[in-house]
């Protein structure tokens, strides 16, 4: 009951601030500790906290900084309005940021520019495992949580009444052929294991995956558990990495540790997978 009014308060909180700049302000613009960035004035997620202290993802910037040198490659799944993927195109050689929500890749085309960052490439894309027209739930409130639609209905994705739109969707072995990438990092809203299983490939070839572990978004979203989650990593890893516990599993491990995490309900927003000897 608290969750359900707080959502429906922050909803309107955000409507008011929209109607307070007018329909036609379409971004306010935040000088940040990583950078120049636009973002919605509606945006009470990634956009609130930019406007508010200044800074985002700091502690995603410094966990991946040290995988990175002037000579990698690095793919962001789900790269929003370019937090993570713009102060990280200064470390590395190239960055390629994928965002399917097509008025947040707007801003992150926005915040390339603004910032410089000519070595980082915007493609408009849904990942999934096959090449197909999507539908997807763009949310207002918390632009974020924007997604594919849910297997199962539930009120935290659709407090704010988001329009669902149809958007293009495609395997990363397919869309990125000829390109390999020393890093991955993924946050795609309960999309990662259609995702990861069509990017086999490249998660062959890659050192470093970071991704979001969220039980409800495999549940409701993908319709999936963990053992299906796995599937599409184990053949690739040796190693997981769970920040929020400072705590490093080998790959025997890996079942065990994220089954209780799922039933305890307790996500993680970027577990590290690497290919330790």
């Amino acid at each position: 009951m608290k969750q359900a009014f707080d959502l429906t308060l922050r909803t309107w909180r955000a409507t008011a601030v929209r109607r307070f700049f007018g329909p036609s302000v379409r971004a306010l613009v935040v000088r940040s500790e990583i950078g120049l960035f636009a973002v919605d004035p509606e945006d009470f997620g990634v956009g609130r906290k930019l406007r508010k202290n200044g800074r985002y993802g700091s502690d995603e910037v410094q966990r991946l900084s040290p995988y990175l040198s002037n000579d990698s490659r690095l793919l962001v799944v789900g790269a929003h309005i370019g937090t993570l993927a713009i102060p990280l195109s200064r470390v590395c050689r190239e960055v390629i940021a994928v965002e399917a929500n097509p008025a947040t890749f707007e801003l992150l085309t926005m915040n390339i520019a603004l910032n410089g960052a000519k070595n980082c490439q915007a493609i408009q894309l849904a990942a999934s495992d096959k090449e197909e027209m999507l539908p997807f739930v763009l949310n207002r409130v918390n632009s974020g949580g924007s997604k594919r639609l849910p297997k199962i209905d539930k009120f935290m994705y659709r407090y704010d009444h988001p329009e669902t739109v149809q958007v293009r969707a495609n395997s990363l072995d397919h869309q990125f052929a000829d390109r390999s990438f020393r890093v991955v990092v993924m946050d795609i809203e309960g999309s990662e294991y259609f995702a990861l299983r069509g990017m086999q490939d490249i998660l062959a070839h890659c050192e470093v995956l970071m991704v979001e572990f969220l039980p409800h978004h495999l549940r409701n979203v993908a319709g999936v558990g963990v053992t299906e989650f796995l599937s599409v990593i184990k053949p690739h890893f040796t190693r997981m990495t769970i920040p929020s516990q400072q705590l490093v599993v080998p790959a025997g491990g890996f079942d065990n540790a994220l089954a209780a995490m799922y039933e305890r309900d307790e996500g993680e927003s970027g577990l590290i997978f690497d290919k330790a000897p």
